[in-house]
């Protein structure tokens, strides 16, 4: 057996817990403090999961929101493509009542994460409203009323990750050198001309401006100012080692995503502001065939290039900055966080646990449990410390039969507001609907972590769920995925 099986092997798969039971069996055998209730009780018993709740004066139908997800399926020109259509049309029956940002749409060509990436740009203005009209559409198709539907654009700018002209190329536009993520992703140390200017940041974030203002001539009611998984505001907030204005202090470290805020705000009054947070960061690991090991960062202590690390041990997390963040963006008037955490390029089992890894990964160098309870335990404390900002949890893919069973529990306890889902609602569109409507899930859906929809991107291909959507199934990039994991599990 090769050593991408065992060690894909160490940990119990959720697929053979047969029962609520045995869920919380592993659970205790782990020492997680995870709540899972027995019974799911529907929308007409008074589920946790279907009452209603207020954000920025919408009252939002109920306690399920869909995550942005990528497709890498747009047109060249940011356009939807009949792949991005289709995928937003399900996001319309998931009978999710939150619908967080959809796609991320860059707000600059050049910060685009691959070429075919949604621009929320003048030129792509009836794309983003064809768009808006089939997850309503759908929506209302399927589920009757949208008038408690909030829906909202995710606005980016890839920064580190930027490949906006060659899916194989990286054009990195940067907020400063990071040693260690520079020499994982091949950038010269000595190459300022990557690094943005305090000149250009100004210009950046009048496009974010004229994006919000795109999105919202477009009929979304909220936009998201993406801050998370290693793009650009996200590696601005640990911007220690950058001279100027928008680094240093945490006064500068934060100053590029609230002057974007105050910007939306000043053009858009009636537009909601969203921001999706990586609450804690961790080292990059390196990519491998065997278990998860962080990249050296002996001759970095203390750690002064994460954002809610602790500098002495960045294994671990620390959120003194994080609450604050979370503070005064409530202050400044934004209506919701999406919370996240980490970067799917560089530790990706922090951010979206699962048993198989990307063919990019590495084997999860813990249960997976551990790292769904380590957000769902983030998210609770971020809602007893700034109550009143209405935050979406995420990490719940990774539970499968028993999400919700934990969704219902934690929203039951207060301890988040939304339940965010991403991956499973490649395979598994209508999971929120089927719970609220009380029928038994459908099990050849769930998703299992194969993390195909990440292994088809990283390999220059749209991202889609490959095993179990019988739509993506029939592409000729199933085989090629299928053929790039037997390669990594024979080598």
């Amino acid at each position: 057996m090769s050593s991408n099986s065992s060690a894909s092997n160490k940990y119990p798969k959720i697929a053979r817990f047969k029962d609520v039971s045995s869920f919380r069996h592993r659970l205790t055998e782990l020492d997680l403090d995870l709540p899972s209730d027995e019974e799911i009780l529907p929308a007409s018993e008074g589920s946790p999961l279907a009452k209603s709740i207020e954000v920025g004066g919408v009252e939002v139908g109920n306690r399920w929101c869909i995550h942005p997800m990528e497709g890498w399926d747009a047109n060249r020109d940011g356009s939807p493509s009949e792949n991005t259509l289709r995928r937003w049309s399900n996001f319309g029956k998931s009978g999710a009542k939150l619908i967080w940002g959809g796609e991320a749409a860059a707000v600059q060509i050049d910060g685009k994460a691959n070429p075919n990436q949604t621009l929320a740009v003048p030129e792509n203005s009836k794309g983003l409203h064809r768009l808006l009209s089939e997850l309503v559409g759908e929506h209302a198709n399927c589920h009757g009323t949208t008038n408690d539907l909030l829906v909202g654009l995710q606005l980016t700018h890839s920064g580190r990750f930027c490949r906006p002209n060659d899916k194989e190329i990286l054009e990195p536009r940067i907020a400063y050198h990071h040693p260690l993520l520079d020499a994982k992703f091949g950038i010269d140390p000595n190459d300022d001309s990557v690094v943005w200017s305090d000149e250009e940041l100004y210009g950046l974030v009048q496009s974010y401006v004229s994006a919000a203002s795109i999105a919202q001539e477009a009929g979304f009611r909220f936009v998201d100012v993406k801050a998370c998984h290693g793009y650009l505001l996200h590696e601005f907030l640990s911007a220690r080692s950058r001279a100027g204005e928008f680094g240093g202090s945490y006064s500068g470290r934060t100053k590029l995503l609230k002057l974007i805020i105050a910007g939306i705000k000043g053009k858009c009054p009636d537009l909601l502001i969203g921001v999706r947070l990586s609450l804690f960061d961790t080292v990059p690991f390196q990519t491998s065939l065997e278990l998860g090991r962080p990249m050296d960062y002996s001759d970095y202590l203390p750690y002064r290039f994460g954002f809610g690390v602790d500098e002495e041990n960045p294994l671990q997390m620390n959120m003194e900055e994080p609450l604050l963040l979370l503070e005064e963006l409530k202050n400044a008037g934004v209506a919701l966080v999406n919370l996240s955490c980490g970067s799917p390029y560089y530790n990706p089992h922090i951010q979206r646990p699962a048993i198989f890894p990307p063919s990019d990964g590495y084997q999860p160098p813990e249960d997976p449990l551990v790292g769904v309870a380590r957000q769902i335990q983030a998210a609770r404390r971020c809602i007893e410390t700034v109550p009143g900002l209405p935050i979406v949890g995420t990490g719940y893919t990774y539970l499968q039969d028993f999400l919700p069973h934990v969704a219902q529990a934690v929203v039951r306890e207060g301890w988040v507001d939304f339940v965010g889902l991403g991956r499973m609602v490649l395979s598994y569109p209508e999971l929120p609907a089927d719970v609220l409507a009380g029928r038994e899930l459908r099990r050849r859906g769930i998703c299992r972590t194969f993390s195909d929809c990440t292994t088809g991107p990283r390999n220059g291909m749209v991202s889609g769920c490959f095993p179990l959507d019988p739509f993506y199934k029939e592409l000729p990039e199933a085989i090629s995925v299928k053929q790039i994991k037997k390669e990594l599990a024979a080598s």
